[in-house]
């Protein structure tokens, strides 16, 4: 049975890209546009992974969100990808345990995020 990976990202372009990848390498694929989208997919059903991006309507949709999943299941891994560096020039990333207790992200990818880097990061959480 395929692993199931929610994918969230206002971006229309980059979800439809990343739902075609995940599809070629065998998930299934469930995708939100925003986090209302995403609230509406995690009440019916649990994903094994999700992929949240930072920036969506608000600036921090994508903490929220994490902080949403890990309430619902804790055990759910959540990788996030971000352009804020691009976009804003500010740098950031969870790679100290007190940092990951605040983003509630299992990983942080910046965009642009190449494929097999994202591969990468779900085979290591989904233990594959």
């Amino acid at each position: 049975m395929a692993k199931t990976v929610l994918a969230v990202d206002d971006d229309a372009d980059y979800l439809a890209q990343l739902e075609i990848q995940l599809l070629a390498a065998g998930f299934e694929v469930w995708t939100a546009e925003s986090v209302g989208q995403a609230k509406e997919i995690l009440d019916q059903r649990r994903p094994d992974l999700a992929v949240v991006d930072l920036m969506m309507e608000h600036m921090d949709d994508g903490f929220t969100l994490c902080h949403d999943i890990k309430a619902r299941d804790a055990s759910i891994p959540v990788i996030l990808v971000t352009g804020v560096a691009g976009e804003t020039g500010l740098d950031f990333d969870a790679s100290t345990k007190e940092e990951r207790s605040w983003i509630k992200a299992d990983a942080l990818l910046d965009k642009p995020v190449r494929f097999e880097q994202l591969r990468r990061e779900i085979g290591k959480l989904l233990k594959e």
